[in-house]
């Protein structure tokens, strides 16, 4: 019990503790949102280079509102990614005093880890899955039938196609994490998780056609990505199961 913080607080005090983790992390995203909402424009521009590198100089609005509500969903939009670490922060400081020491350094590295895995997915999805959809989606334009067909996309249209995007390869690329804390808390075990392949690459491919555009390339930009890092997680945790066995053995003497 030594290894557990000696605060103890009562059901009132801990309510209270999370009133003020919850003030802070959304005083923090109005913060962000704010210097977004100013910003917003360039970074909307930084959204729409893949767009531009397609060939595609032209984007519409037939709504009034619409440029303006784009601007507030890409201001929440990056608000929401810069203010995760205070999130992250102020869960991690919420929770830490309940948990062992083993425990702390057991779920320290996954919480570090997510945002990391979270932008390798969003950068992907920028630098190489919309790129690509986009060329494919785009190339249906030209003569039919004697009818010139022209792509015009609309600037809400866009952002939600890019934030779909984006999001979903963010979320996606956590699966190591996931896999990770689920085995670590003993709700599955490794061989499970490796009898499962099957039916985990069923589960894959559904969840990219939940998270891309509903088109087979899409679908398979993310989907091939995600079988490879099922495989990854399952050899991190062959090897951090390993590891934790050596150490087992080497703290059983001195028991």
């Amino acid at each position: 019990m030594s290894e557990i913080d000696d605060s103890k607080m009562p059901l009132l005090d801990h309510l209270i503790e999370l009133r003020s983790r919850l003030l802070w992390s959304f005083f923090a995203l109005a913060v962000a949102f704010g210097a977004s909402l100013y910003f917003a424009r360039p970074i909307f521009g930084f959204l729409v280079q893949p767009l531009l590198e397609s060939g595609q100089t032209k984007l519409i609005y037939t709504a009034i509102f619409e440029a303006f509500f784009v601007e507030i969903k890409v201001a929440f939009f990056a608000a929401t990614f810069f203010s995760f670490p205070v999130f992250a922060t102020q869960l991690w400081r919420f929770v830490a005093p309940g948990l062992y020491t083993k425990e702390k350094n057991a779920f320290l590295p996954f919480l570090l880890a997510t945002p990391v895995l979270f932008i390798i997915g969003a950068a992907m999805a920028y630098y190489m899955a919309i790129p690509v959809a986009l060329k494919y989606l785009l190339g249906f334009g030209g003569n039919v039938g004697g009818v010139q067909q022209e792509a015009l996309p609309g600037v809400d249209n866009y952002l939600s196609f890019v934030m779909k995007f984006i999001f979903g390869f963010g979320v996606s690329f956590l699966l190591p994490v996931l896999l990770m804390l689920l085995e670590r808390a003993g709700i599955v075990t490794l061989e499970q998780l490796r009898g499962a392949r099957r039916y985990a690459i069923v589960g894959v491919f559904a969840i990219a056609a939940v998270l891309t555009p509903p088109d087979i390339v899409s679908q398979l930009l993310l989907a091939l990505p995600l079988c490879l890092l099922y495989e990854l997680a399952l050899i991190a945790i062959w090897f951090t199961r390993r590891r934790r066995k050596k150490t087992e053995v080497v703290e059983e003497p001195a028991l």
